[in-house]
């Protein structure tokens, strides 16, 4: 879209990115004179009906969050048979761009990630799950707030594939509808991976994965081919993280990262609960049927 371009009371001021999940604008809301983010899908959503009205359901259902950890809806329409989304205008990076510096010092990985647990604890309280968490759709604004992105999207936009075909396909454009499973592989909960149906407790196992990677700088599950990070989700133990990260911290992101559903924190709640006793420097409860953490050993948190 051009500068200039008008959609309803919205007028387009400049292109801030594009991708898998589509168009991201600069806009000018003329009614109330405030700057926005206007988010313009793909328009296979638009020629699915039945990808319509999900799209439409999931905006409303994340707009009724109202949380400051989630990524404010303000309105939602059509332009040209085209969905778009009008969001709040963040300032600042993605948590991606900054871990491309490296590993966020161990204090602000718990502060980031309890702020990350405390927007998924809204979601799953509305029976909402993100199915797509990661570094990319975690926003750190200019003011230090953390902000969850895209709820419910990638769904909607990523065509149906089995995980076979998506295992096959090895390399793709980040603009292709296959391009979005493939780069959120490493993210993947088990049965994410096999084509099960999933629940809060996915978004907890992408969560485990995200606060590793804030802690070590890598992901714990990573392949040289997409076949081989979804084998590596499937069977493999992530590699001990670095040396200086609490034990209990650890065993947080342990419990997370655990094969079986069941042996994780099963909503958000239970996730921010453990975080947020890290955080004050208390043993945080075990995650389901697993043993209990050994007592923290009056580790310090150090400047941020």
């Amino acid at each position: 879209m051009q500068s200039g371009t008008r959609l309803g009371p919205y007028e387009i001021v400049a292109l801030v990115g594009a991708g898998g999940m589509g168009e991201v604008y600069r806009a000018r809301d003329t009614r109330l004179g405030r700057d926005v983010a206007i988010k313009v899908l793909p328009a296979a959503v638009a020629a699915d009906p039945e990808r319509l009205r999900r799209f439409e359901r999931e905006a409303r259902s994340t707009a009724a969050l109202s949380h400051p950890n989630v990524l404010a809806i303000h309105d939602v329409g059509l332009h040209e048979g085209v969905p778009y989304l009008v969001e709040e205008l963040l300032e600042g990076e993605s948590l991606a761009e900054r871990l491309v510096r490296g590993p966020l010092p161990v204090p602000e990985a718990v502060r980031v990630g309890v702020e990350i647990a405390r927007g998924l604890a809204a979601a799953h309280g509305k029976e909402i799950v993100h199915r797509d968490l990661k570094p990319g759709n975690v926003f750190l604004t200019a003011d230090g707030t953390v902000k969850l992105l895209d709820f419910g999207l990638a769904k909607l936009v990523a065509r149906a594939a089995s995980p076979a075909t998506i295992a096959e396909a090895t390399t793709a454009a980040p603009s292709t509808e296959l391009g979005v499973l493939l780069g959120t592989a490493s993210y993947m909960a088990p049965e994410q991976a096999r084509g099960q149906a999933v629940d809060p407790r996915a978004d907890v196992f992408a969560f485990g994965v995200v606060l590793y990677e804030m802690l070590a700088g890598r992901r714990p599950f990573q392949g040289a081919t997409t076949t081989e990070t979804l084998a590596a989700i499937l069977r493999d133990e992530p590699a001990q993280l670095p040396g200086g990260v609490p034990a209990p911290l650890a065993a947080v992101v342990a419990t997370c990262l655990a094969k079986e559903p069941g042996r994780r924190y099963q909503r958000g709640s239970e996730l921010r609960a453990a975080l947020e006793a890290v955080q004050a420097g208390v043993p945080p409860a075990p995650g389901p049927r697993r043993a209990v953490t050994r007592p923290v050993r009056g580790w310090l948190w150090g400047a941020a």
